[in-house]
């Protein structure tokens, strides 16, 4: 009794009561990211910045009330800001529940999503404990009617308000600091919103999402048509006419897309101790029914995976900041390859993915682009040590993603995300018996484990298809998304490949910049590998082409690389660039024949210019297309603008199954033309987390944003 009299009489102070109200709400907090939000903690370091997050933003709000002098505006001023600090809370507790993610400003700001979000189903959302988001409320308001907590006249000075904004704001800096510290460049590249919540609380999410919107909303609103004007007159000119050799040669033909992740080109035919690293793969390349191309770069910036699946899918580049998937890809018009090639060819979509749907804001972004399936970690079983960091094993996701594959009406075009060869790189022992670099480096030598594990997952994928009968009847496509070893790891990486660390400079490191293509047609002869130079901004078309689909109606930035008009200038995020020529560091002209710093000739000097000046205006439109949301604008024959709201990815199996029984004898899945009968016994793995029990325990969370109620659509 002595401690509550105690407390009541400290809060009969100006300080005191506010200190209460922050007590309270970080109280409040600590239940939601606890009981309610999934923020996937994973060590000590980020258990620490969960339990101050709350506090810098929270005092910063309720301090507002200092400002006040009179008590009848400082008390009512302090519990509304506290009141309507915990309905956001409790708003987004509920949204979470129902859609395991947080209310962005546009979702809390747009009817129609908030009437989606928090629907007729959130009373059936409330559990027992949301009892403990309000009752606080209630008893300070009851404690201050029945005089217990007691106003406190005095008014205090306004230099107190300022010292505990200084205060507040001084912690929020060393907070963010600690947060760059586990999670680098956390407001640039925002993989997901939960690590916003997670690194520097609710508030502060609202506050950074809010900004954000609102400058797209500037540009968005400023917008006309008249700016597309620009984009269409370089992209007509720009574009290359398919080659008659390779146009249609895989018409009709499923399309299977392998993301390598993090898989550079230096690893093809690359051997470690008198062994090949990628054996499958290095056969694939030089295969005869396969076209390879050993100058291709990746092109990624800040959204690094999210910028190559995005490139890969519209032929436009990413942000020069953050993630256009995480910024914009929730509300943004794209016309992408799952909605033209469902429009043109009636091709069915999906994406396998072993990851959360939300990484990446895939969940929406996917929606937008007109993605029938996305099979995520919610359909897989990823508990114990069948996943790592940011998914499912490699071999278990293919071996595991046939149930649903085999279900889907043909021609499919479909991509699996394979997340293995990710850093830092992790694998568990049992995984691999291959021996490494030693090089003192634990992420180049691990490197090599991962990318080995990971050309043994598509070696039995491989083997799969041709069990199953699908592989004559698809194009297969292979691409290392971006670089795996970064520019800081590079001097240990040339002990590795047999180069000398201390010749190494800049221009080596924007050779490392190439990864794989690899377009795999089985039952051709005339494969090879091509010495053209091409970027990821390239696959599209020269995929369209393949498959006997014009593209010249639609907005792309990239050329076919196969015909003989195409661009070989290659963009980097950064406006650096690279030809068969030259390579452009910053400013500097290198020769890519020797390696070194060019004093340009005259001749060679307006080449440069002129090179320059492409790149330049081609990532500027780019930009300036999905900033300010052009497409919108723009409707090419035959093209229907996508609704989001008709996808949903949380029964994606039953809507297989409802379709292959619903057309009946007319069923093109596999499963259908194998007599109804299932394939996966065509599947061998040698995984060993085959043989081991499912267990409660998980390296990653597992939700799917479409699922309500807590469905589950495994």
């Amino acid at each position: 009794m002595k401690f509550v009299n105690k407390i009541l009489e400290k809060s009969s102070t100006r300080k005191g009561f506010l200190i209460l109200l922050v007590v309270c709400f970080w109280l409040k907090t600590m239940l939601a990211y606890f009981a309610d939000f999934k923020l996937g903690i994973g060590n000590p370091f980020q258990f620490l910045i969960v339990l101050i997050n709350p506090l810098a933003t929270t005092g910063l709000l309720i301090g507002i009330a200092l400002y006040f002098k009179r008590a009848r505006f400082f008390y009512p001023i302090a519990l509304l800001i506290s009141i309507l600090d915990t309905v956001l809370l409790y708003l987004n507790v509920i949204y979470f529940r129902e859609f395991t993610d947080f209310m962005t400003v546009s979702t809390m700001t747009g009817y129609s999503k908030v009437n989606q979000g928090l629907s007729g189903s959130s009373w059936a959302l409330t559990n027992i404990h949301d009892i403990f988001y309000w009752i606080d409320i209630v008893i300070i308001v009851l404690l201050l009617v029945f005089k217990k907590i007691k106003i406190d006249q005095r008014p205090l000075n306004r230099r107190i308000g300022l010292a505990v904004t200084s205060f507040c704001m001084l912690f929020f800096t060393i907070n963010l600091s600690l947060a760059e510290m586990d999670r680098p460049q956390l407001l640039t590249r925002t993989f997901d919103r939960t690590y916003i919540v997670k690194y520097l609380g609710l508030d502060a999410f609202t506050v950074y999402d809010g900004m954000k919107s609102q400058h797209n909303n500037d540009l968005r609103a400023t917008a006309t048509k008249s700016e597309l004007d620009d984009v269409l007159k370089f992209t007509r000119a720009h574009y290359a006419k398919p080659n008659k050799k390779y146009y249609g040669i895989a018409k009709g033909k499923n399309v299977i897309y392998i993301h390598l992740e993090s898989f550079q080109q230096f690893l093809i035919g690359q051997k470690i101790n008198g062994k090949e690293v990628t054996p499958f793969l290095n056969k694939l390349y030089r295969s005869h029914s396969s076209y390879a191309f050993k100058n291709f770069f990746h092109q990624v910036g800040q959204g690094k995976t999210s910028d190559a699946e995005n490139m890969l899918e519209t032929s436009t580049y990413g942000l020069p900041q953050g993630s256009l998937f995480a910024q914009l890809g929730s509300d943004n018009t794209f016309q992408a390859a799952p909605a033209i090639l469902k429009q043109r060819r009636d091709y069915t979509s999906a994406v396998f993915h072993g990851n959360i749907a939300s990484f990446w804001n895939r969940n929406n972004v996917y929606k937008n682009m007109g993605y029938q399936y996305f099979f995520d970690a919610s359909y897989y079983d990823t508990s114990g040590d069948r996943s790592l960091g940011y998914g499912l094993k490699d071999k278990l996701l293919f071996r595991d993603s046939v149930q649903y594959l085999q279900n889907l009406q043909q021609p499919f075009y479909v991509k699996y995300l394979t997340v293995t060869n990710h850093f830092p790189f992790d694998l568990d022992k049992e995984d691999t018996n291959f021996k490494t670099t030693n090089t003192g480096d634990d992420v180049v030598d691990n490197y090599f484990l991962t990318a080995h594990y990971l050309d043994q997952a598509v070696h039995e994928f491989y083997n799969y298809l041709r069990k199953s009968g699908l592989l004559k009847h698809s194009v297969i496509v292979l691409y290392g998304d971006h670089y795996g070893i970064s520019d800081s790891e590079n001097q240990n990486l040339a002990k590795a490949i047999h180069r000398n660390a201390n010749d190494w400079d800049d221009f080596d490191n924007a050779q490392l910049q190439r990864v794989p293509l690899i377009i795999n047609i089985p039952g051709r002869k005339d494969g090879y590998v091509s010495n053209k130079y091409a970027g990821e901004i390239d696959v599209l078309p020269t995929l369209m082409h393949l498959l006997g689909v014009s593209t010249k109606r639609y907005v792309q930035f990239g050329t076919d690389i196969f015909s003989k008009q195409h661009d070989q200038v290659v963009a980097f995020r950064n406006q650096d660039w690279v030809s068969p020529t030259f390579t452009s560091i910053g400013g500097d002209i290198y020769s890519n024949k020797t390696g070194q710093l060019l004093k340009l000739t005259k001749q060679q000097a307006a080449q440069v210019k002129k090179n320059k000046k492409r790149v330049q205006t081609e990532l500027s439109l780019s930009d300036s297309l999905n900033e300010k949301n052009l497409l919108r604008f723009y409707h090419p024959k035959g093209f229907e603008s996508i609704d989001p709201r008709k996808y949903n990815y949380a029964d994606g199996y039953q809507k297989e199954k409802k379709i292959e029984e619903k057309r009946g004898k007319k069923s093109t899945s596999l499963y259908s033309e194998n007599g109804d009968k299932s394939t996966i016994h065509e599947y061998f793995t040698d995984a060993p987390e085959i043989h081991h029990k499912s267990s409660d325990t998980n390296r990653i969370k597992i939700t799917n944003p479409d699922a309500t109620n807590n469905d589950s659509s495994r």
